[in-house]
């Protein structure tokens, strides 16, 4: 890979985690009255993973994506609130009054609108990537 490609892919990353980070940030920030820098970092590596989720498994439909996105978020939500909430008492978020919570950190409620969230995430990701990149225009199948 010549170093102008291998530029031109970092800078594609780049962008696709800031505009994930900050979507997500903006989102929340409308949802709660706040953020934190961590949710930024997170909702960056999410909208990367997520996103890339139908780069990595071309036949599968939209909703089994946001399923397996809203599974991988949840989990990624689980182990960064145990960090940031638990370990280094930050009181990002916390959860303990929702029904089923594990730990304060995560709740059936807020997996289920990770779906959403992650097929929105799969959808923009898609279209940054065909208009702004060059690559093959989305179609998805439900």
């Amino acid at each position: 890979m010549s170093k102008s490609t291998m530029r031109a892919l970092v800078a594609k990353y780049i962008y696709l985690a800031w505009f994930g980070g900050s979507l997500y940030v903006t989102l929340e920030v409308f949802w709660r009255g706040r953020s934190h820098w961590t949710m930024f970092v997170l909702a960056a590596l999410l909208f990367l993973v997520i996103g890339g989720l139908n780069e990595i498994w071309t036949s599968w439909r939209l909703i089994p994506q946001a399923i397996a996105g809203a599974l991988i978020a949840t989990a990624a939500e689980l182990v960064t609130g145990c960090i940031v909430n638990i370990w280094l008492g930050w009181r990002v978020w916390d959860y303990s009054d929702m029904p089923g919570n594990l730990l304060g950190q995560i709740c059936p409620q807020f997996a289920l609108l990770w779906v959403a969230l992650s097929a929105l995430a799969i959808v923009l990701d898609d279209v940054i990537r065909w208009r702004f990149f060059g690559e093959e225009r989305p179609r998805y199948h439900m």
